[in-house]
């Protein structure tokens, strides 16, 4: 069964891009930092590229509106070529087909993930988007993070879950190569009540 996973990367100081984002620098100022352990830049990259495995499961994507606007140029079409990419948004327009053979979807948020989960089959719906993260969180849509914790301190920028409260299971133990890779399970309520009297 297809898991809406939170994959993203985040520096010490709790942010998922770097201030002043804009087109020209979609990751605001510095964020960019945040990225380089994914191509091979670091004495551990060996380790790091071991747990990078989120480009062989995705099986669609849901995205915030903000990310699809910044994003949609440097893509050139959606975030995995040919995968189709549902954009949460109250402005909703007809169905926009990528230069690389993926579809974009526009709508609100539980029919994003409805229909991006019925679009990814077994393999599983990414989430891109700090803002759309939080929704999906508050209500009960988020079944996993993947944390990539970066050792740069940003400063300012887009807090990840800034004001938000759940409950994660760790899966697994820490991997460290050039940064710190956590999975995370998010607990819903059976989770909670079943670990209450142990």
């Amino acid at each position: 069964m297809s898991r809406v996973v939170l994959d993203v990367s985040m520096s010490l100081d709790g942010f998922t891009v770097g201030p002043n984002v804009r087109e020209a620098e979609p990751m605001g100022d510095g964020g960019e930092r945040l990225h380089a352990w994914m191509f091979g830049e670091g004495d551990d990259s060996e380790i790091d590229a071991s747990v990078r495995t989120m480009d062989a499961v995705v099986g669609a994507a849901v995205i915030g509106r903000r990310t699809f606007d910044l994003g949609v140029g440097p893509w050139g079409g959606t975030p995995w070529p040919g995968v189709p990419s549902f954009v949460v948004t109250h402005r909703t327009r007809p169905d926009l087909l990528g230069d690389n053979g993926g579809t974009f979807a526009f709508g609100e948020l539980e029919a994003a993930v409805r229909r991006a989960k019925q679009a990814a089959g077994d393999k599983d719906v990414l989430v891109l988007g700090a803002d759309v993260a939080r929704q999906l969180l508050r209500a009960g849509l988020l079944d996993e993070i993947r944390l990539h914790l970066v050792p740069i301190l940003l400063g300012a920028g887009t807090p990840l879950f800034d004001g938000e409260q759940a409950d994660l299971i760790l899966e697994g133990k820490p991997v460290t190569g050039t940064v710190t890779h956590l999975r995370f399970r998010v607990a819903q309520a059976s989770d909670r009540i079943s670990g209450a009297g142990s």
